[in-house]
């Protein structure tokens, strides 16, 4: 599979910053959009970016996954009493 944090880039002067795949301005948020219309990530590639792969939809994926797996959280009631 490789290593998925390398198929994604957050560069300030790409896309104002918003992490997007690898030597592209495909961003993340996008795939992740398709994606949780239940969309199959082979349609996503087919029908709206041949240019990526199965592993970059996936580097979307785990990318999503790390940042909430490293955040620290504050329950909202907590934050606003």
């Amino acid at each position: 599979m490789g290593n998925l944090t390398e198929r994604i880039v957050v560069d300030p002067n790409i896309c104002h910053g918003q992490p997007c795949i690898k030597n592209t301005r495909i961003m993340v948020y996008l795939i992740l959009e398709l994606l949780e219309t239940g969309m199959p990530p082979e349609r996503i590639i087919q029908e709206y970016y041949p240019q990526l792969t199965k592993q970059d939809v996936e580097a979307c994926l785990h990318y999503a996954a790390s940042l909430i797996r490293n955040t620290e959280y504050i329950p909202f009631e907590t934050a606003h009493q």
